[in-house]
């Protein structure tokens, strides 16, 4: 590519990138709860990247639990800005809800995203919030939900940068590549380089374990980026290893439109943090239940799917 050319393909980039920053803005704007205190900027770790917000629990909501919500972008892209709208639907749901940044490529590969998303659930941990103590439920889309089951199921990296916390309650998981080999898709062999060799190192599918926290895994019909196989094998995995998977699919729902769907005013379209809701609701009843009365269970997957 000739020098004018590649000048005039980093405008056009530049000017996408505005466009795009603008309109997360404004639908941040008509998305996001109203009310909702927000601490900007917590720092995490020694990197630039490693800066975090919190979404305060509204008070008046009181649940058992806070999220650690990691975004998606390829592993290539992502602010934690573009995502008020997450952090401020489940603050306002009683959830306190905390947002890192971590590193991106091309300055960062595998491992690097996990070891920051680690460093990020060990603060979840150590700092006492205004919710109080509270068990931490991982939640991730796409990229982030890979990141996030991978922290899940593969304890080196809280061993290593979280020795302090203890497992998560659950994983939340929105159309996460959880079954693909990254090091051979060329979209991202270059991110993965570092496992060529071992890609089930990557693979949280590969990491599916009798003990690992009672997963949701939700998914759109109308996904054309992330193949609903992923999830359909990680749910299988879990089941057979012993552990507890629900897999929901809405219809008429894309890739990004999973995510969306979560905001306000966008809810029609996938009952989507009813289900999240519902879903840390469970985890809650279900450690009460353990503890009143400990109990054999025999874990399994289920399964749904809602059209609308």
């Amino acid at each position: 590519m000739s020098g004018a050319k590649t000048a005039l393909a980093r405008l056009g980039e530049r000017a996408r990138s505005k466009r795009e920053a603008e309109f997360a803005r404004l639908f941040n704007v008509l998305a996001s709860e109203r009310g909702i205190v927000v601490h900007k900027g917590a720092t995490y770790g020694p990197d630039a990247r490693h800066r975090l917000d919190v979404y305060q629990a509204d008070p008046r909501r009181n649940r058992n639990a806070r999220v650690l919500f990691v975004y998606g972008g390829g592993w290539r892209d992502g602010a934690r800005e573009i995502y008020r709208f997450v952090g401020t639907a489940l603050a306002a749901q009683g959830l306190t809800t905390i947002i890192p940044d971590y590193r991106l490529y091309p300055s960062a590969r595998f491992p690097d995203f996990m070891e920051d998303a680690a460093r990020a659930y060990g603060w979840a941990h150590a700092h006492r919030l205004a919710d109080g103590p509270k068990p931490v439920v991982l939640m991730g889309h796409s990229a982030g939900a890979h990141i996030a089951a991978l922290l899940a199921l593969d304890p080196t990296y809280r061993m290593q940068f979280a020795p302090d916390a203890p497992p998560p309650a659950g994983l939340v998981g929105l159309a996460g590549p959880y079954a693909f080999d990254p090091t051979t898709w060329s979209s991202t062999r270059d991110i993965f380089a570092p496992a060529a060799g071992h890609p089930d190192r990557a693979r949280p599918v590969a990491h599916a374990r009798a003990d690992a926290p009672p997963s949701l895994l939700l998914y759109g019909r109308a996904d054309d980026t992330v193949g609903r196989f992923n999830g359909q094998d990680f749910a299988g995995a879990l089941s057979k290893a012993g552990a507890t998977a629900r897999l929901i699919e809405y219809g008429g729902v894309g890739h990004v439109g999973l995510v969306v769907a979560i905001g306000r005013g966008v809810r029609w379209r996938a009952p989507v943090l009813r289900d999240v809701l519902d879903f840390i609701d469970g985890l809650a009843r279900d450690a009460c239940e353990r503890t009143a009365s400990p109990s054999e269970e025999t874990p399994g997957m289920e399964s749904s799917s809602t059209s609308f």
